[in-house]
């Protein structure tokens, strides 16, 4: 808490005419700020009086109590009443920031002499009304009453002699003090009528209804003087004693309204011309904010739907997600791309605009700048290549998917088909009532069963595999994959644990039995493996291909060709498996031996052999004609990337050539500023020219996407890198022409010659070595200091047309220097941001500050004192009488009331109103 001094009473203090604060009277003893009566129009009149400064902020109060407790807005009241910036408040929500935000504003009003009693931080937090009340009062008669002076009478005295002179030739008005003098409504009337005779009709008041007086006199107040409604007539009849503190704060609003009821205007050319300028730079910042709010929030909407990364399951959804992308490529982002480019040049105009007519630089609106709308642009750019890479990722997954789910359906198909019955061959019992040949032909077809059996384990083990890579690939039908792979592991598992059983079954009987014939066992042994291979070639000869480029295909064509050079040999065993079996049958025959149908060894027909070959003999040329079609289709892609690279190997060299081009008429000399806005106007349409090629390329590049062609070896360019250039090129184009606009726009405006722009060109140039077309503050310096300006001791000269010998001269004979005091002055003006670079545009705009006459405050203050009639103040209705009513109003608004010691009743202070016109003080 803040330590405030009590006076020796105890009691608030009061204002001498001095300005130091006196005992209140004996009447204002501060027990009767606990009457009900009294503390109801108190709190009425002191909210309406606070709120009659806040809403000049924009916020007001609803309970006294309340809403001082955190002390934002009685920190916010006391900078609005007073002018003055107060120390930034605290914005925690505890007791202690509380505390500290009202002891600031208790220290500020104790700083403007006014002696706080008994007054502290905690009583206002915790809601004290008394204290409050008490706070409010002190506030009022510093700032709304102290400054009333009438003929050496200050404060409430001269506030009552001013009362009673303006409401003396009225009948029945008799001021005498600042409570019951004032019951009637009569008093309130009187002041309006003397100053405003047209708003009251006063003859026609009767002393016998003080109600319709008082409501009659508010009312008028608060539509007309816009003085709000501080009282209630029923309060104020139906009370004794009217409070009289409400009743001085509801007077001294009167006073206040009417003490610069005079006006006058002479010189209102300028001043309209200084508002006129104004009021255009007030109408292009609403542009900005409004075209800035639409592109942020175009922004801020797309960004999201690039960054939604959640994949579809088929290749049909994710290829419309590929064609929405460049729909947004080609219909939507060209048209965004055009208005921030716009955006940026409007914002460099009015800049320019606010420069040359010494106003303050514009800032928009937090998250508003162009340096915020590019880096919304950035985060859109790397939202959209994230978006692109990931959209043809999640093609070549499903691609990828695709493949792998059909190659499990044919392994799968050609496993349950060989598996189909062997269940029930294996648990038959045949064995029991066999022969003892016919047992050791069970014994032999169950061992090369077995053997195919082996053979068939390489099979399922990239059916799992395939399940396998299917899971991790994230395949949207993995659950009836998995489901089908688990079938097969399982059937695999009991047919092994079968076959295990049976050839135990078998051999248990082996040694009753004689020998097999060998002749059908060597078949059985040589036609499984052969049957074997052949299947296996047929499942080749049938697998599905994927390649992306003419090497894979003809690395699978080499290997196509190598298997049928095996063909011949296959042939020949073909052959001779086929030749056992007729030598077998040879032998029987010759023997007169009668022969179960079918090699009991095998199931291996020579027909099953016969037709599995023909069937391979018809796989081969399909296998043929696939590879030529991939192969077709392949140096069709490589035709289309030669082509793509062809033009953008063109196109991206012109791009920038265009680029070096512009930045060296930025930066050289060549003609007058109207010859480079021809020279880039020429260059701005030779690329608008050049864009079918552009667009040639942007088919080309569309091709190779629906090709879904992912690389290209004959280029370094991309299209995003052409795109992002071409963009750029546009970009950089507009922002010259625009920035030699702004020259010739500041040239013409200053009335600089062709001479003097080629010389200051000349001369930032030369000392703009790096070419970036900005000088850092040593090159500057050096820069104004060969232009011959001498700002040491705060002074400045210019030297003008002198020879090398004689400047030399001349700045060892003046003893030539640059304080860095007044450098640092000029390097705030050239560079207000402290980058650290100073631009072409800023330099020119100090040079023509230099170099010729614009409008200033001072000259405006010069015209408001003429119209003043030489006065340090001027009034409303010199104002309304000389200026079209707009311009009028807009001034009466926004000049602070006079409290000079030679000011009137109404007068109005032009002096800071001129000076913030031009951003030297607050407006």
């Amino acid at each position: 808490m803040v330590d405030y001094h009590m006076t020796s009473g105890g009691t608030l203090s009061n204002l001498t005419p001095d300005g130091r604060y006196m005992e209140q009277e004996e009447d204002w003893d501060r027990d009767l700020l606990l009457d009900p009566a009294w503390e109801k129009q108190q709190r009425k009149t002191f909210t309406a009086w606070c709120n009659s400064h806040l809403r000049k902020a924009g916020t007001q109060i609803e309970n006294i109590d309340e809403d001082f407790r955190d002390g934002l807005k009685l920190m916010l009241l006391l900078e609005v009443i007073s002018g003055e910036r107060l120390q930034k408040p605290e914005r925690g929500k505890m007791r202690v920031h509380k505390i500290n935000n009202v002891n600031k504003a208790l220290d500020f009003i104790a700083s403007k002499g006014v002696k706080l009693v008994s007054i502290g931080a905690e009583e206002i937090v915790d809601g004290n009304t008394k204290m409050t009340l008490g706070m409010i009062w002190t506030i009022i008669l510093r700032f709304a009453i102290q400054d009333i002076s009438i003929e050496e009478t200050s404060a409430k005295e001269g506030l009552l002699l001013w009362c009673q002179r303006k409401t003396a030739p009225y009948k029945n008005v008799n001021v005498q003090n600042f409570h019951i003098s004032w019951k009637d409504g009569l008093a309130f009337n009187a002041l309006i009528h003397r100053h405003r005779p047209e708003l009251i009709e006063y003859d026609k008041l009767r002393k016998d209804d003080p109600v319709t007086n008082l409501n009659n006199a508010f009312e008028v107040a608060e539509k007309y003087l816009d003085i709000p409604k501080m009282l209630d007539a029923e309060d104020i009849v139906g009370t004794l004693r009217p409070d009289e503190k409400a009743i001085m704060t509801y007077v001294s609003c009167f006073y206040h309204a009417f003490s610069g009821a005079q006006k006058a205007e002479t010189a209102a050319n300028r001043i309209l011309k200084v508002l006129a300028v104004n009021q255009e730079n007030e109408h292009l910042m609403e542009d900005y904010e409004r075209l800035a709010s639409d592109l942020l929030e175009w922004i801020h909407r797309t960004i999201p739907w690039l960054e939604d990364r959640q994949p579809e399951k088929t290749m049909n959804d994710m290829q419309q997600k590929l064609e929405d992308f460049r729909d947004y490529r080609r219909v939507h982002k060209p048209p965004k791309v055009q208005e921030k480019c716009q955006l940026e040049i409007n914002f460099n105009t009015l800049q320019t605009k606010l420069r040359l007519s010494n106003r303050p630089a514009f800032m928009p609106s937090e998250g508003k700048m162009v340096s915020d709308i590019n880096n919304g642009w950035q985060h859109l750019e790397q939202s959209e290549k994230g978006y692109e890479e990931w959209l043809l990722n999640e093609i070549r997954r499903l691609e990828r998917l695709d493949h792998l789910a059909e190659k499990f359906r044919q392994k799968a198909l050609i496993h349950e088909a060989w598996t189909d019955g062997k269940e029930a061959m294996l648990t038959q019992k045949d064995y029991e009532t066999a022969t003892l040949a016919e047992i050791k032909a069970l014994l032999r077809k169950h061992e090369a069963f077995e053997s195919d059996l082996a053979a068939h384990q390489d099979r399922v083990e990239q059916i799992a595999a395939i399940a396998q890579e299917l899971n991790e690939l994230d395949y949207y039908d993995s659950p009836t994959v998995n489901a089908r792979c688990q079938k097969i592991c399982d059937q695999w598992d009991l047919l092994g644990s079968l076959t295990h059983s049976r050839r135990e079954a078998l051999e248990q009987t082996e040694k009753h039995l004689e020998a097999i014939d060998q002749l059908y066992l060597e078949y059985a042994k040589r036609a499984a493996p052969f049957n074997n291979w052949m299947e296996g070639a047929m499942e080749d000869l049938q697998d599905m291909f994927i390649v992306h480029t003419t090497e894979e295909i003809e690395g699978l064509m080499a290997a196509h060709e190598q298997f049928k050079s095996t063909l011949p040999d296959a042939d020949r065993e073909r052959e001779a498996i086929l030749d056992i079996q007729s030598q077998a049958q040879k032998i029987a025959d010759y023997n007169h031996i009668k022969l179960a149908s079918g090699n009991p060894y095998t199931s291996v027909t020579p027909q099953t052999i016969n037709s599995k070959w023909d069937k391979v003999q018809q796989l081969v040329p399909k296998r043929d004609n696939a590879l030529k079609g991939e192969q077709d289709k392949q140096q069709n892609n490589e035709h289309l990337r030669l082509q793509f690279a062809k033009q953008a190997n063109v196109v991206a060299p012109w791009i920038q050539a265009k680029m070096e081009e512009i930045g060296k008429i930025a930066i050289e000399m060549h003609g007058t500023l109207e010859d480079q806005m021809s020279h880039l106007k020429q260059y701005e349409q030779s690329v608008i020219n050049y864009k079918p090629n552009i667009d040639k390329l942007e088919q080309q590049h569309q091709l190779i996407q629906e090709a879904l062609i992912f690389d290209n070896k004959h280029t370094n360019y991309t299209m995003e890198h052409i795109r992002v250039a071409s963009e750029h090129l546009l970009t950089t184009t507009a922002r010259t022409l625009n920035e030699v606009e702004n020259q010739i726009l500041t040239r013409d405006a200053k009335g600089i010659s062709q001479e003097q722009m080629h010389e200051f060109r000349a001369s930032f140039n030369h000392f703009d070595k790096d070419h970036t077309g900005a000088l850092g503050p040593e090159e500057f310096k050096a820069c104004l200091i060969s232009l011959g300006y001498d700002v040491e001791n705060d002074r400045q000269k210019r030297i003008s047309a002198l020879d090398a010998d004689d400047f030399r001269a001349l700045l060892i004979s003046t003893g030539y220097s640059l304080g860095d005091v007044e450098f640092n002055r000029i390097m705030a003006s050239v560079d207000p941001n402290n980058s650290g670079m100073v631009t072409f545009q800023a330099f020119i705009d100090f040079m023509s500050k230099e170099t010729t006459d614009t409008d200033t405050a001072d000259q405006v203050i010069a015209s408001f004192k003429v119209l003043a009639g030489d006065k340090n103040y001027i009034t409303a209705a010199e104002l309304r009488r000389e200026l079209p009513p707009d311009q009028a109003e807009y001034c009466i608004s926004r000049m602070a009331p006079y409290h000079g010691p030679d000011g009137v009743p109404g007068a109005l202070d032009y002096m800071s109103f001129s000076t913030a016109l031009y951003g030297e003080s607050d407006l």
